[in-house]
């Protein structure tokens, strides 16, 4: 495992407060899947789907146990069973989504990083 995914994900679980899930990205125009782990917040959430706002067809998020959080279609939040959620990542989405504002850094590692970083942890 590089030392870079390495510090990725640790610097991923040092920032999270417990509340990590998957996030799965279609890019438009099709080709492979990507996934991603980082803290289901609403400001971080509402930062992915602006961070991509434009390269991505359809993003899901689920919980650890891949209960829907959230999915988008183009850009903007289709189902979102949490309807508390919902309201609170809209204000912060909206500024980001209108060009007034910019989608921030938040903490985030790829899923095949994540799972590496596990094997890596269970063998030392």
């Amino acid at each position: 495992m590089k030392q870079e995914d390495i510090e990725q994900v640790e610097d991923l679980l040092y920032a999270s407060e417990g509340r990590l899930g998957y996030a799965y990205l279609y890019p438009n125009g099709g080709g492979a899947e990507k996934e991603f782990v980082f803290e289901m917040t609403p400001g971080n959430i509402a930062a992915f789907i602006g961070a991509h706002q434009m390269d991505a067809q359809k993003i899901i998020l689920t919980d650890f146990i891949d209960r829907l959080i959230l999915d988008t279609a183009g850009g903007s939040i289709d189902r979102c069973p949490d309807q508390e959620l919902r309201r609170q990542i809209l204000p912060l989405l909206a500024p980001i989504q209108m060009g007034e504002a910019e989608a921030p850094d938040i903490p985030i590692a790829s899923r095949e990083a994540y799972d590496a970083y596990g094997r890596w942890e269970d063998e030392q």
